[in-house]
């Protein structure tokens, strides 16, 4: 249940066509459901706009899957991310309309009723090509939160050309994620660029100095550009949950 089914349902009531018994039912549903090891939220859509998502790190694929079938048998559909291959496996045997993304590591099912769609697009640009799996969680959360996604890779400071040559991409773009490790100096070029909202992911990519994304968390922490607002390492999850509130505002 989220906030349209439910005005739906009202409105429903009061044109006489849903009877206030039947309406009742509906709205009575439990807000969370103890499944032993884990306690689902399924008011979360109802509060937020977007069911609870399902962190499948360290959980095992049955735990995974046993979540997963409690959402989507409330019709509300699921976003898995931080999967290993097995509960990928797991959850694409038993979904076969999943979208799975292996770079990711993310599995996505759409619910029964379409998701408000975000104004604009989100843009990813990604510093390099080892910063695309986080970038694909990105994307993945967004995609699955309603939004446009456009993309722009492997266009970090090393060869800044390559980033400039797609200054029309930027100046449209309605909120931009920029993923970046090694001296995590993109989101503060970036950012004075445009005058969007900027979200910096740092990433954990980089050689011993980097200290594991702590160098580029940094940086984007201390960045020149004005407004850069800066999520944890490697989280394209955050990322683009705090992108799709904005484009949902």
């Amino acid at each position: 249940m989220n906030a349209d089914r439910a005005k739906r349902l009202l409105e429903q009531v009061a044109r006489g066509e849903t009877s206030v018994a039947a309406a009742f039912e509906q709205l009575a549903v439990d807000p969370s459901e103890s499944l032993g090891f884990a306690t689902v939220d399924h008011h979360r859509a109802l509060r937020q706009g977007f069911p609870e998502v399902i962190f499948g790190l360290h959980k095992a694929p049955g735990q995974v899957l046993t979540i997963a079938e409690r959402l989507a048998a409330r019709g509300d559909g699921f976003l898995a991310t931080r999967l290993d291959a097995e509960a990928r496996q797991a959850l694409a045997g038993r979904f076969p309309g999943a979208v799975v993304n292996h770079a990711a590591r993310t599995v996505r099912l759409a619910g029964d009723h379409p998701i408000a769609p975000g104004s604009g697009t989100i843009l990813i640009v990604t510093a390099g090509t080892s910063d695309l799996p986080v970038a694909e969680e990105a994307s993945e959360t967004a995609l699955a939160l309603g939004n446009t996604v456009e993309r722009l890779q492997d266009v970090g400071v090393a060869g800044i050309h390559r980033l400039l040559t797609r200054s029309d991409a930027l100046r449209t773009a309605r909120v931009i994620i920029v993923v970046a490790g090694m001296d995590g100096a993109l989101p503060s070029v970036v950012g004075g660029l445009v005058a969007c909202p900027v979200i910096a992911v740092p990433t954990s990519v980089g050689y011993g100095a980097a200290f594991g994304g702590v160098a580029p968390l940094l940086t984007a922490l201390n960045s020149c550009a004005a407004g850069v607002t800066v999520v944890n390492i490697d989280n394209g999850f955050g990322a683009a949950m705090a992108a799709s509130r904005i484009t949902h505002a």
